[in-house]
């Protein structure tokens, strides 16, 4: 299946660097450069070296699990689905406009809260509205992977993320932020003009005019398909001239149903050649969603089509509040960042808060970050709440939410597998680091500083090391000590910063990019094949930005 092709591609990495500690010596740089002769790599560590990544790890791979289990809970909702509908329904002929609103968001998000894995609370949120306004899986991750690129190209105030690279040439965060800013713009451009390009060339060949649907009784579900088929009045399917389809003239005519206590509605399907893409029909206050052709997965990616509407206040309200703290407390208001000292001040005032002479806030709280400074796992009580909360107001069984809870988090195993298998990459190549001596060829190529050898070490640290802080850690120490023009260290952190997300986006390393391929089932080949036109335009940019740089 096309979803373990990922799997299969991260095993034939890490065996190739399982080679390469056979083949290239191994060095550190640790204050002077230290040669450590060739440390192998042995069968053995292939099972071992996951059990440490889990250790070290594991806690990434568990925010996985419980984003998958939280999303199942919500399917279970039938009110999630039809806030998805309306959603869908206010983007409907404006779809585009959403797509691009949507990318934008997203790099925001990662350009100032460094949520490169955090993002992934909202993924699937995302990539549900993609598939019901009827555009493929593909589309899902151009705009998912590919805005969480155009962010880490252009981070901006993400302390987390970029603390080591700051620290070791000695910049402030705002350091060329006008330039950061610019590349975060041209970064998010391009990604919105190559979805656009995509769903243009591979998803225009139908057009959908009109659509008119009708309500049955539950014995008209009785009749024959074909008596059924009569009683639906179906939409005008134009073909769109069409290099690829122009000699395809069949259309096919589908019925979709959902049920409920007294009433189904039926609709009709069109269906082209397999590039087809799903189109939503509106009726009134109601979306139905027609999907030409459904694969095994997408009712895991799609809540299932509910008959009658659910009132989502209740629901929009708890999930717009799960967001804002989901923003505020990744943003960095601290020292670091804003020097806002706001939330630090509450935080410590309520821990301190007595009742009755007892602390009653700190100790129900625990241990608790102010925002600015919560990791991933600060966020699992939010969701856990906001959940909860969600099963009781909409009177959902405790049975069904935990089935359903159950049920998402399998469908988040493979990205949270995809999690270890990585960082298992990682820990090969810190325990055997013959990247080092790779980094001091390269440098020795040039004297001082250098655009094309700076960005040639920083995509192979991006490469070797799918983490921005080890990605950081294994280079630029180094560096430093053998390019020692301070007035240098700007530039060469706007390269590091720009590689990184730049690699992110075609690595077999990338955590963001092989979650993603594998919660949604594309192989790896068919990304390269529709990535590596965005890859090519933002490398020549991202070079022309540099050596501009370099001449100033």
């Amino acid at each position: 299946m096309k979803k373990h092709n990922t799997v299969k591609v991260v095993l034939i990495t890490m065996l190739v660097f399982l080679l390469l500690s056979w083949i290239l010596p191994a060095a550190y740089y640790s204050g002077e450069y230290v040669e450590q002769g060739r440390v192998q790599m042995g069968l053995f560590d292939l099972f071992n070296y996951p059990l440490t990544a889990l250790s070290y790890f594991g806690y990434i791979a568990l925010f996985f699990v419980l984003v998958g289990g939280f999303y199942g809970v919500l399917y279970k909702i039938p009110a999630y689905r039809s806030l998805l509908d309306k959603i869908v329904q206010n983007a409907y002929r404006k779809e585009k406009i959403a797509i691009s609103i949507m990318i934008i968001v997203m790099a925001l998000l990662v350009s100032m809260c460094g949520l490169n894995i955090g993002i992934a609370l909202l993924v699937p949120f995302i990539i549900s509205i993609i598939l019901l306004m009827g555009y493929d899986k593909m589309v899902a991750a151009m705009v998912t992977v590919g805005s969480i690129s155009a962010g880490l190209i252009g981070s901006t105030f993400a302390y987390n993320s970029l603390s080591v690279m700051l620290e070791s040439f000695k910049l402030q965060l705002n350091y060329q932020i006008g330039v950061r800013l610019i590349l975060l713009a041209v970064a998010v451009i391009l990604v919105i003009f190559n979805v656009l390009m995509y769903i243009k060339n591979s998803m225009n060949d139908i057009k959908i005019e009109k659509k008119t649907i009708r309500t049955y009784e539950e014995e008209d579900f009785d009749d024959d398909e074909e008596e059924i088929e009569e009683k639906v009045k179906t939409e005008k399917v134009v073909k769109a001239p069409s290099k690829k389809t122009t000699s395809k003239k069949n259309m096919s005519k589908k019925t979709s149903s959902s049920k409920s206590n007294s009433t189904k509605k039926t609709t009709t399907k069109s269906s082209k050649s397999r590039k087809s893409d799903n189109k939503a029909a509106l009726k009134d206050e109601d979306i139905i969603v027609v999907r030409e052709s459904i694969d095994d997965n997408d009712d895991e990616l799609v809540p299932a089509l509910i008959s009658e509407g659910r009132h989502t206040f209740a629901m929009t309200l708890f999930l717009s509040l799960l967001f804002i703290i989901f923003v505020l407390a990744f943003i960095t208001w601290g020292d670091h960042g804003l020097k806002v000292k706001f939330f630090d001040d509450i935080t410590s005032g309520l821990t301190k808060l007595e009742v009755f002479k007892f602390p009653l806030f700190g100790k129900l709280l625990g241990t608790v970050n102010s925002f600015g400074n919560w990791t991933i796992t600060d966020m699992f009580l939010p969701m856990a709440l906001v959940a909860l909360v969600l099963v009781f107001i909409y009177r959902i069984r405790l049975a069904d939410a935990y089935e359903g809870f159950v049920k998402g988090a399998k469908k988040a195993l493979l990205p949270a597998a995809m999690v270890i298998l990585l960082y298992s990459i990682l820990v090969l190549v810190t325990y055997h680091p013959f990247q080092t001596v790779i980094y001091k060829v390269v440098l020795s190529w040039t004297k001082g500083f250098n655009v094309a050898t700076t960005t040639l070490v920083a995509i192979l640290s991006s490469l070797f090391n799918s983490d921005i802080s080890y990605s950081f850690q294994s280079v630029i120490p180094y560096y430093v000590s053998v390019v020692n023009k301070v007035k240098d260290f700007s530039l060469a952190g706007i390269i590091f910063q720009s590689m990184y997300g730049l690699t992110m986006l075609v690595a077999p390393t990338s955590l963001i990019l092989m979650g993603t391929l594998s919660y949604l089932g594309i192989s790896y080949k068919e990304w390269l094949k529709n990535i590596w036109k965005l890859l090519l335009e933002l490398f020549i940019i991202l070079l022309i930005v540099f050596i501009i740089l370099a001449l100033m």
